[in-house]
């Protein structure tokens, strides 16, 4: 279901238009600079051959500027980081201004201070009404930035419903196959080691 109604009656651009993927990691063999990357969001809302306009480059780099990455806007892709690659596919997919992300781990190859950064985005996003799907290995992040998981193992669902309450020790326990202990902070925030 996307927008009430089954993803099967939606066409692939009306779908594009309103879902944006943030992949695990970015390679390309051409020199597309972060800002192109970024405008590649507007493709949707663009008709085949068209061109960004003003309100499209404006829009890119709000994205970036957003994650404190504008400064990287003519660079070349493959010059930068990991982390600053992701930062630019997570600004693409706020460019793209979709209802709903999908993310597959998208802080998976950031430092402390860029993973901090996104989950602030992350979470602006989520307060400003899109839907956020995101996949991650690390519970202390899952717990930071979802209402709602789904713990998915080897045989499937192992639970599911607010972080609180499928995120238990047993649960992450069986989950990893190690033993996981889980630490309610001061301030309310779950942690796990």
């Amino acid at each position: 279901m996307l927008g009430g109604a089954p993803l099967e009656q939606w066409s692939r651009p009306r779908i594009a238009a309103r879902l944006a993927h943030v992949p695990q990691a970015l390679t390309s063999p051409f020199a597309f600079t972060a800002l192109d990357i970024v405008l590649m969001g507007a493709a949707a809302r663009l008709g085949p051959f068209a061109r960004p306009g003003r309100a499209e480059i404006a829009r890119a780099m709000s994205a970036l500027d957003r994650l404190d990455i504008a400064g990287l806007a003519g660079s070349e892709i493959y010059r930068l980081s990991g982390g600053q690659r992701q930062l630019v596919l997570i600004a693409r997919a706020i460019a793209q201004e979709a209802s709903a992300l999908i993310m597959d781990e998208p802080t998976a190859s950031l430092d402390f201070a860029n993973r901090r950064q996104v989950g602030r985005a992350i979470r602006d996003l989520a307060r400003e009404g899109c839907g956020i799907i995101l996949s991650s290995h690390d519970p202390d992040h899952a717990a930071a930035l979802a209402d709602q998981v789904l713990l998915m193992g080897r045989e499937g669902v192992l639970a599911s419903g607010p972080a609180k309450d499928a995120m238990t020790e047993v649960n992450l326990s069986q989950l990893y196959g190690i033993g996981i202990k889980r630490q309610l902070s001061a301030s309310g925030h779950l942690h796990f080691y």
